[in-house]
């Protein structure tokens, strides 16, 4: 890919690319400097004075709680990224070869996915292990044989006078990845490996990129009290510039915040795209288990199976059973992503409703079955903020509109000023986290957390409706009858109930900041 890279770069093709993209983005910041400044003429500023009433619900307790956080979790992930995890790259590199575990596996699970990026996926795989001077096995977990035949294809060529580097194929039944996942894990025990083997869990759509696997692996010798490490992820998103820049921001967004926890050692879960676990940890038929049939018991709706979500599942089993998790910032991927729809709208929806729905139901089980002994004061504080955070992201823009029609249009002109100049600030700061930014991430910042609150919302009283937007099937709670149609009226129920307790907040709050 880097060779790739390089050579369109030197060709008159590249470098016209290369300029019509920073023209594009030249012009973009200048428009988004420019309305910054024609907002700040329309501004009345005896709105912006501290003493006037109104400026309460401008610049309130709850703006300044919601904002705190984000300044703590920028301020912890840069300490991580800069200066704490360099110190611990340096002792690692300084253990040698004797950071690097016995054994090594690769579970790489392939379902629906394209062959050219089938290719890509294995052959990553293949180089990255070529490098280690460690014995090493790839469990490929398929359902077509045509998989297959390239897998063997891809390994004869790139494999090359190394004997201890296997391939076994396990032919899942292609009724969901957690299937696959479990029949690969249980082709592992039977392997028997060593107590110190490692073993790495590749989604069929991501890339390894150079050093990524030599990068993590190494940490599980310096840190034994660790059971998992995730890693970071960039993409390559198959669509329009939208849903690029969307799916860009999201992995910007993940690193910072997986830095944050990470120096907690409480990453919050352990990313399908590539997570590596210790052997005993994952040949523990408990974990296998809950990797399976994972499920969760709640007050109202009974107990329903997770269809998607394996990595919170294999992140809860590790923290039940008292390990910690961490993160690698230099152990690098790249993803293939496939949006679900070639809409924004619908694509971002889908994936968005997906996402949320295996974090909040991850959310309630934690916090109830776990607690503050196994979680850890700062990551229990961040789970219980995500159920909070939901209705506070909806209040500036909810009370911002309600009070422009009570009290006049400047409120909604002070919001919007305040939302781009926010929103501007935050994306100039992401470069220091290494990721690149574009013009249209304070949009698209605003875009995820109005549309994302609405989603969050919405799976928090529909826990039980699922759905994989790779196989297109769906999930719903295990009720039937008279019990399932009692479960859907509750829900809305309870939906309608909280959203007109939200606005009764909204309006008892416009009501004490009245002039």
């Amino acid at each position: 890919m880097t060779t790739g890279t390089a050579r369109i770069t030197a060709s008159p093709a590249g470098a016209a690319t290369r300029w019509h993209d920073f023209s594009v983005r030249l012009f973009g910041w200048s428009l988004l400097f420019a309305c910054l400044v024609l907002l700040s003429e329309l501004l009345d500023p005896s709105l912006l004075d501290p003493r006037h009433k109104h400026f309460i619900l401008l610049l309130g307790a709850l703006g300044t709680w919601r904002y705190g956080n984000a300044i703590a979790h920028y301020l912890r992930g840069m300490y991580f990224l800069h200066w704490r995890f360099p110190a611990m790259r340096r002792a690692v590199e300084r253990m040698g070869d004797a950071a690097l575990p016995s054994q090594l596996f690769m579970v790489v699970t392939s379902f629906r996915i394209p062959a050219q990026t089938t290719f890509k996926v294995y052959q990553s795989v293949f180089r990255e292990i070529q490098r280690l001077p460690v014995p090493c096995t790839v469990i490929a977990s398929i359902v077509e044989k045509g998989d297959e035949d390239l897998i063997k294809q891809i390994m004869r060529r790139e494999v090359q006078g190394r004997d201890d580097i296997r391939l076994l194929i396990v032919r899942a039944r292609g009724t969901g990845k957690r299937d696959g996942l479990a029949h690969a894990f249980r082709a592992l025990s039977r392997r028997m490996p060593g107590n110190d083997a490692v073993v790495g869990v590749v989604d069929g759509d991501t890339m390894l990129l150079p050093g990524c696997v030599a990068n993590a692996v190494k940490f599980f010798a310096y840190l034994p009290d660790v059971g998992g490490i995730t890693t970071n992820e960039f993409c390559e998103v198959e669509g329009g510039k939208l849903i690029r820049e969307w799916h860009s921001l999201r992995f910007a967004q993940r690193h910072i915040n997986m830095c944050s926890m990470a120096l907690s050692r409480r990453v919050l879960t352990m990313t399908g795209r590539l997570s590596f676990f210790r052997a005993r940890v994952m040949t523990d038929p408990e974990f296998i288990r809950d990797v399976e049939a994972d499920f969760l018991e709640h007050w109202r709706l009974g107990r329903f199976q997770f269809l998607t979500g394996d990595d919170k599942s294999s992140w809860f089993s590790l923290m039940r059973a008292g390990w910690d998790t961490f993160y690698v910032p230099d152990s690098n991927t790249l993803t293939v992503e496939h949006p679900p729809d070639k809409n924004f709208l619908r694509a971002t929806r889908q994936l968005m409703f997906r996402w949320y729905g295996n974090s909040l139901r991850q959310n309630f089980r934690a916090t109830r079955l776990l607690g503050f002994r196994q979680l850890g004061m700062f990551a229990m504080y961040v789970l219980y903020d995500q159920r909070v955070s939901m209705w506070t992201s909806l209040l500036g823009l909810t009370a911002s509109l309600t009070a422009a029609l009570l009290y006049g249009a400047q409120f909604l002109v002070v919001y919007l000023f305040w939302i781009l100049l926010s929103r501007t600030l935050v994306t100039l700061l992401m470069p220091f986290s290494g990721h690149r930014v574009d013009p249209l991430y304070p949009l698209v910042l605003y875009y995820n957390q109005i549309l994302g609150s609405l989603m969050k919302i919405h799976a928090m009283f529909h826990m039980d409706q699922q759905s994989w937007t790779r196989q297109k099937t769906t999930l719903s709670g295990g009720a039937a009858g008279l019990d399932l149609a009692l479960n859907r009226l509750t829900s809305k129920t309870m939906l309608a109930s909280s959203v007109a307790l939200f606005f009764g907040a909204v309006a008892l709050l416009l009501q004490a900041t009245q002039p």
